[in-house]
């Protein structure tokens, strides 16, 4: 699941030296590259729970991620049920910490947020404050297979406990079996 809030995600003297730091760069995965595995039809299912954050609830969607990738960077829009909700961009500054910008399709502000990467758990992260109390927030997308993640929503107050807002799954469609999308509503 790529989208940190509802809808609403790769950087790598003498000549011995060169040719080391090249060895080294050609074994580490390219952290872009590795955000590519976000692209195709995904089937997502949501189950919200009732919280301070999030009221109770099942959602299912058809998230359709056409993507490419330019130098550094990878962009996905996001097409939610045959509706654009959104273009994200990501770039990383390496193997584990990467930046995504998120561009609404109305022309307004465009968001920003983090993603961290550790093998197959690749968490977004983000906090709000209200009153002076700051609540933390992330998704945790949990891949057990290519084609298949197991993620969930959460939130803190201490960065310690952490409380479920909701649980999901996506599993993506093969290639040539794609769903057509539903119509987009007037």
């Amino acid at each position: 699941m790529i989208r940190p809030f509802r809808y609403a995600p790769a950087c790598l003297a003498a000549a011995v030296l060169a040719l080391s730091s090249q060895a080294h760069a050609q074994s580490q995965p390219d952290p872009v590259m590795t955000l590519w595995a976000y692209q195709g039809v995904w089937k997502t299912d949501i189950q919200h729970l009732d919280t301070p954050y999030s009221k109770a609830g099942h959602e299912s969607s058809m998230l359709r991620n056409e993507c490419w990738k330019s130098g550094q960077y990878v962009a996905c829009r996001q097409i939610v049920n045959g509706e654009s909700k959104v273009v994200i961009v990501f770039t990383c500054s390496d193997a584990r910490n990467c930046t995504s910008y998120q561009i609404p399709p109305d022309g307004g502000d465009a968001g920003s947020g983090k993603l961290i990467l550790d093998g197959n758990t690749w968490t977004f992260p983000w906090s709000t404050t209200d009153q002076g109390k700051t609540t933390w927030f992330r998704v945790v997308n949990v891949w057990s297979s290519r084609d298949t993640i197991e993620f969930r929503q959460e939130f803190s107050t201490d960065q310690q406990h952490w409380s479920p807002m909701a649980t999901g799954h996506e599993t993506r469609f093969p290639a040539g079996r794609m769903p057509i999308d539903p119509p987009t509503r007037p």
